[in-house]
């Protein structure tokens, strides 16, 4: 479904805000009767994450049940369309009920989910909702999950985080993103996909996919502006889906420091009675790996940028205008041009930002250190659907301009990774997504442990890599780091003459920690191991851009090498700068 938008044809009513909850520690809700109704441990907020907001139950590592309820009130004036309710993201197993009826369920986080609820609603009345949330995950979901007792099996105690998780930030539960309910017309416009193919420097072919929730012989006026129309023609429809394909003129393509979009809207006409329309942004550009360079609108690009998280004190995951706000401020401050959006696909609200400001997205599905010795065939289905309800998502916005389909998978290091069964696993995943969109590169970033054998390059657009020599391998010391990685690069080039992205390097860094030597854990440290990092990066010509990991401090699952928050960030958790951003603003400012 598309975005809920409100227009002359659909209303919409956020029904964020405050709401009830109560924790379910003994999952014992449903049998309950609480999706009745039920007395509130407390009221929290939405969005937001469980963890960091209600201190008095003890939240911050829990991972569980708990469930939230709110009365809302529906106007009459709904009662002659179709309703509909849209989450935007709740992490990450849900169920929701109105007024005591079971409307359905949800095992993706990250991404939104609608049901229709026209039955299940009393227009003019107050209408119960209760949501129950699980944020406990498993072998086969994506991301995958991680039992404590694994780590004994597996004889790793040292390994076992508090919560267990099988990535570096932790589990946070609860309704992440903004909660809708909305309206559409009895016949409406279900979906609209829109890819460009340039034809000239100004000029460019439009393939408009449509999907109609009805079966039926229509016309469809497509509209494209600026301040002014550049294109606007009627079209015959019969049926409930069908591709249109027309040529533009006069266009300015999107691109870095000149993000130009257009309005699209589509109306749709029933014997000759305007019954729907829907807007959307739209740029034009196209993006393409040639030889040693990543090519926008034909051009040579470099990226420069960090990997992100959905992270705010308070707020946890949960998203807000403000921290939006913010973060795009300073990536402009310092010179960013893009980032990827690790390890989980973000609200749509930064991908609109990113259309606007002129920034490239590498958009990550959440396959984040894929164990497979784990991996079956559940899993491989999780990814494949998750892969499909991203990309359904979000393959309008002219900044993705690739798929990220997981991270540093076998960060375990198991050998069996290399015996054929994974590269078959990628292959699947890799054919799945280019089915989906044949118009955006693919990637996976790969860890150390994987190594130059990584069955992703193999299939990889581009490669990937996260490396912290200097860091994690030979602590302290930044130079002989800096020659290791610069053998491994090469070997790299050499083997698969695909382009390198580094898509993370840095340090855990204590703000206000300082030294005149090398001493990890110092902001001079931190700053002279981007530099250096970045100093190799640009003498090869193989390589399109750098990433540094991370953007901000973030926190994490308890673990002896984390002290409460990854502290890899260029700016604090509140968004301060380190050292390390005013020479990352220094080196990409030239």
């Amino acid at each position: 479904m598309l975005k809920p938008r409100l227009n002359n044809h659909r209303n919409l009513i956020d029904i964020s805000g405050i709401w009830k909850f109560k924790i379910d520690k003994n999952n014992e809700g449903e049998k309950k009767g609480w999706n009745e109704g039920f007395s509130a441990d407390s009221e929290i907020a939405v969005p937001g994450s469980w963890n960091e907001q209600l201190d008095n139950l003890d939240l911050l590592h829990y991972v569980g049940k708990a469930w939230y309820t709110k009365d809302i009130f529906v106007p009459k004036n709904f009662k002659d369309k179709k309703l509909w309710i849209r989450f935007d993201s709740v992490d990450y197993h849900s169920k929701v009920w109105i007024n005591d009826r079971l409307v359905g369920t949800n095992d993706f986080g990250y991404l939104p989910f609608d049901f229709e609820i026209t039955e299940f609603v009393q227009c003019g009345k107050e209408n119960l909702i209760v949501l129950s949330v699980d944020n406990q995950l498993s072998d086969d979901t994506i991301p995958q999950g991680i039992n404590t007792h694994y780590y004994v099996d597996e004889k790793r105690p040292r390994d076992e985080t508090f919560p267990a998780a099988r990535f570096d930030f932790p589990p946070n539960g609860g309704i992440h993103r903004p909660v809708y309910i909305y309206t559409t017309s009895l016949i409406f416009i279900e979906d609209i996909a829109v890819k460009t193919k340039l034809t000239g420097p100004s000029s460019s072919k439009v393939l408009l996919q449509l999907n109609i929730n009805e079966n039926i012989s229509c016309e469809l006026v497509v509209n494209i502006s600026d301040n002014n129309s550049i294109f606007n023609e009627k079209f015959k429809y019969n049926g409930n889906s069908a591709d249109i394909e027309f040529e533009v003129n006069n266009i300015d393509l999107w691109g870095l420091g000149n993000p130009n979009l257009y309005k699209l809207t589509v109306t749709l006409f029933n014997e000759n009675e305007e019954v729907d329309s829907y807007s959307l942004q739209i740029g034009f550009r196209e993006i393409e790996v040639k030889n040693k360079q990543i090519l926008l609108n034909g051009k040579p690009v470099y990226m420069q940028g960090f990997g992100k998280h959905e992270d705010f004190p308070v707020f946890g995951k949960g998203f807000n205008y403000q921290s939006l706000v913010k973060d795009f401020s300073l990536m402009k401050w310092i010179k960013a041009n893009s980032f990827r959006t690790s390890h989980y696909p973000y609200a749509e609200e930064v991908l609109e930002m990113a259309d606007r400001e002129g920034f490239l997205v590498i958009d990550e599905v959440p396959a984040v250190s894929l164990d497979f010795r784990k991996v079956n065939g559940g899993t491989l289905k999780s990814h494949k659907e998750f892969t499909k309800k991203l990309i359904a998502r979000d393959k309008n916005h002219p900044s993705v301009i690739a798929w990220a389909l997981g991270n540093e998978p076998n960060l375990v290091g198991n050998p069996d990774y290399f015996n054929g069964e994974a590269e078959k696993y990628w292959k699947e995943i890799f054919q799945n997504a280019r089915e989906l969109d044949s118009t955006r590169l693919l990637t996976v970033p790969n860890c150390q442990k994987a190594g130059i054998n990584d069955p992703v390059f193999l299939f990889s657009d581009f490669i990937s890599i996260n490396r912290y020599y200097g860091w994690y391998e030979h602590p302290g010391q930044i130079e002989y780091g800096v020659e290791v990685l610069e053998k491994e690069m090469d070997e790299i080039w050499n083997k698969y003459h695909k382009p390198i992205l580094m898509t993370e390097f840095g340090t855990d860094t204590i703000a206000g920690e300082h030294s005149i030597s090398d001493q990890m854990f110092t902001e001079e440290y931190q700053s002279k191991f981007i530099e250096k990092y970045i100093e190799l990066l640009r003498s090869k010509d193989y390589v399109i851009g750098e990433h540094v990991w991370n953007f901000a401090d973030f926190r994490t699952p308890q673990h002896f090498r984390r002290v409460i928050m990854n502290r890899k960030g260029v700016f604090t958790r509140t968004r301060e700068p380190k050292l390390a951003a005013f020479k990352l603003k220094e080196l990409w400012s030239k």
